[in-house]
Protein backbone atom coordinates (compact mmCIF):
# COMPACT_ATOMS: atom_id res chain seq x y z
CA UNK A 1 0.00 0.00 0.00
CA UNK A 2 3.05 2.63 0.61
CA UNK A 3 4.02 1.68 -3.07
CA UNK A 4 1.19 2.78 -4.15
CA UNK A 5 0.57 6.29 -2.00
CA UNK A 6 4.15 7.13 -2.76
CA UNK A 7 3.73 6.80 -6.60
CA UNK A 8 0.58 9.11 -6.27
CA UNK A 9 2.98 11.65 -4.03
CA UNK A 10 5.42 11.53 -7.11
CA UNK A 11 2.84 12.25 -9.70
CA UNK A 12 1.43 15.05 -7.58
CA UNK A 13 -1.75 12.76 -6.89
CA UNK A 14 -3.77 12.93 -3.50
CA UNK A 15 -3.99 9.13 -2.21
CA UNK A 16 -8.01 8.29 -1.71
CA UNK A 17 -9.06 4.66 -1.35
CA UNK A 18 -10.96 4.92 -4.58
CA UNK A 19 -7.68 5.64 -6.82
CA UNK A 20 -5.84 2.65 -4.52
CA UNK A 21 -8.52 0.40 -5.94
CA UNK A 22 -8.66 1.52 -9.97
CA UNK A 23 -4.89 1.99 -9.60
CA UNK A 24 -3.93 -1.95 -7.98
CA UNK A 25 -6.99 -3.21 -10.23
CA UNK A 26 -5.36 -1.39 -13.40
CA UNK A 27 -1.64 -2.46 -12.60
CA UNK A 28 -2.63 -5.92 -11.61
CA UNK A 29 -3.98 -6.45 -15.19
CA UNK A 30 -3.11 -7.37 -18.45
CA UNK A 31 -5.84 -7.13 -20.19
CA UNK A 32 -5.51 -3.05 -20.94
CA UNK A 33 -9.07 -2.51 -19.45
CA UNK A 34 -11.60 0.24 -20.70
CA UNK A 35 -13.30 2.06 -18.20
CA UNK A 36 -16.21 0.10 -18.12
CA UNK A 37 -14.45 -3.22 -17.21
CA UNK A 38 -12.16 -1.93 -14.34
CA UNK A 39 -15.87 -0.76 -13.19
CA UNK A 40 -17.39 -4.63 -13.70
CA UNK A 41 -14.02 -5.79 -12.06
CA UNK A 42 -13.87 -3.37 -8.69
CA UNK A 43 -18.22 -4.08 -8.34
CA UNK A 44 -18.97 -7.68 -8.81
CA UNK A 45 -21.78 -8.91 -7.45
CA UNK A 46 -22.01 -8.22 -3.96
CA UNK A 47 -23.22 -10.02 -0.67
CA UNK A 48 -23.96 -7.48 1.48
CA UNK A 49 -26.14 -4.87 -0.28
CA UNK A 50 -24.99 -1.89 2.29
CA UNK A 51 -21.09 -2.72 0.79
CA UNK A 52 -20.62 0.38 -1.46
CA UNK A 53 -19.03 -0.07 -4.94
CA UNK A 54 -17.11 2.82 -6.77
CA UNK A 55 -19.35 4.60 -9.15
CA UNK A 56 -18.42 4.45 -13.19
CA UNK A 57 -18.06 8.21 -13.05
CA UNK A 58 -15.25 7.80 -10.01
CA UNK A 59 -13.91 4.72 -12.57
CA UNK A 60 -13.59 7.21 -15.47
CA UNK A 61 -12.33 10.34 -13.23
CA UNK A 62 -10.17 8.49 -11.99
CA UNK A 63 -8.24 6.73 -15.17
CA UNK A 64 -8.55 10.41 -16.13
CA UNK A 65 -6.58 12.03 -13.43
CA UNK A 66 -4.17 8.85 -13.43
CA UNK A 67 -3.28 9.53 -17.21
CA UNK A 68 -2.96 13.55 -17.08
CA UNK A 69 -0.58 12.87 -14.04
CA UNK A 70 1.61 10.56 -16.46
CA UNK A 71 0.78 7.50 -13.99
CA UNK A 72 -0.87 5.44 -16.67
CA UNK A 73 -1.68 5.26 -20.23
CA UNK A 74 -4.90 6.38 -22.35
CA UNK A 75 -5.40 4.42 -25.55
CA UNK A 76 -7.44 5.34 -27.72
CA UNK A 77 -9.31 3.07 -30.50
CA UNK A 78 -7.89 2.38 -33.30
CA UNK A 79 -11.13 3.59 -35.34
CA UNK A 80 -11.50 6.62 -32.83
CA UNK A 81 -15.00 5.19 -31.91
CA UNK A 82 -14.48 2.39 -29.42
CA UNK A 83 -13.88 3.25 -25.71
CA UNK A 84 -10.05 4.05 -24.94
CA UNK A 85 -7.71 1.23 -22.86
CA UNK A 86 -5.38 1.93 -19.74
CA UNK A 87 -2.01 0.38 -19.37
CA UNK A 88 -0.58 0.89 -16.05
CA UNK A 89 2.98 -0.35 -18.02
CA UNK A 90 4.67 2.58 -18.74
CA UNK A 91 7.64 0.66 -20.19
CA UNK A 92 8.30 1.16 -24.16
CA UNK A 93 6.42 -1.82 -25.70
CA UNK A 94 3.76 -1.75 -28.41
CA UNK A 95 0.46 -3.10 -28.51
CA UNK A 96 -1.06 -5.13 -31.23
CA UNK A 97 -5.74 -4.05 -31.61
CA UNK A 98 -7.15 -7.00 -32.04
CA UNK A 99 -10.53 -6.85 -34.55
CA UNK A 100 -12.75 -7.48 -31.27
CA UNK A 101 -11.75 -4.38 -29.64
CA UNK A 102 -8.90 -6.50 -27.22
CA UNK A 103 -5.44 -4.80 -26.85
CA UNK A 104 -2.68 -7.09 -26.00
CA UNK A 105 0.99 -6.45 -25.55
CA UNK A 106 2.93 -7.28 -28.66
CA UNK A 107 6.16 -9.80 -27.02
CA UNK A 108 8.74 -8.63 -25.59
CA UNK A 109 11.43 -9.30 -27.88
CA UNK A 110 9.25 -7.98 -30.92
CA UNK A 111 8.49 -4.98 -28.84
CA UNK A 112 12.39 -4.18 -28.28
CA UNK A 113 12.97 -4.66 -32.42
CA UNK A 114 10.04 -2.13 -33.03
CA UNK A 115 9.93 0.71 -30.59
CA UNK A 116 13.79 1.72 -31.22
CA UNK A 117 13.16 1.75 -34.61
CA UNK A 118 11.01 5.00 -34.36
CA UNK A 119 13.67 6.87 -32.21
CA UNK A 120 16.93 8.55 -33.80
CA UNK A 121 16.73 9.88 -37.35
CA UNK A 122 12.62 9.54 -37.50
CA UNK A 123 12.70 11.47 -34.48
CA UNK A 124 15.16 13.95 -36.02
CA UNK A 125 13.03 13.87 -38.95
CA UNK A 126 9.56 14.75 -37.16
CA UNK A 127 11.15 17.57 -35.10
CA UNK A 128 12.44 18.99 -38.12
CA UNK A 129 9.52 18.58 -40.33
CA UNK A 130 6.66 18.99 -37.59
CA UNK A 131 8.59 21.66 -35.51
CA UNK A 132 8.44 19.76 -31.96
CA UNK A 133 10.39 16.67 -29.93
CA UNK A 134 8.55 13.87 -29.67
CA UNK A 135 8.56 12.61 -26.25
CA UNK A 136 7.81 9.04 -26.57
CA UNK A 137 6.44 7.03 -29.12
CA UNK A 138 3.16 4.63 -28.64
CA UNK A 139 2.76 2.01 -31.01
CA UNK A 140 -0.15 0.19 -31.97
CA UNK A 141 0.19 -2.15 -34.80
CA UNK A 142 -4.02 -3.18 -35.92
CA UNK A 143 -4.17 -6.54 -36.74
CA UNK A 144 -6.18 -9.09 -38.77
CA UNK A 145 -6.01 -12.90 -37.43
CA UNK A 146 -5.99 -14.90 -40.16
CA UNK A 147 -8.59 -17.02 -38.11
CA UNK A 148 -10.57 -17.49 -34.73
CA UNK A 149 -7.43 -19.21 -33.44
CA UNK A 150 -4.83 -17.19 -34.04
CA UNK A 151 -6.85 -14.61 -32.02
CA UNK A 152 -7.16 -17.01 -29.00
CA UNK A 153 -3.64 -17.29 -29.39
CA UNK A 154 -2.40 -14.49 -29.07
CA UNK A 155 -3.45 -13.87 -25.17
CA UNK A 156 -1.84 -17.03 -23.93
CA UNK A 157 1.75 -17.02 -26.19
CA UNK A 158 3.88 -18.32 -28.74
CA UNK A 159 3.08 -22.21 -27.24
CA UNK A 160 -0.83 -21.94 -26.96
CA UNK A 161 -1.35 -23.68 -30.55
CA UNK A 162 1.29 -26.18 -30.57
CA UNK A 163 0.50 -29.74 -30.87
Amino acid sequence: MQDVRSTFKDHGLRCTRQRELVYQALASSKAHPTADELFQALNPERDDPDEAGLSLATVYNTLEAFSCAGLIRKIPAPDGKGPCRYDADLSDHAHAALPDGRLVDVPPDLSRKLVPRLSGELARELTARLGFEPGRFSVQVIVHPRDERDCRCLDAGPDCCKG
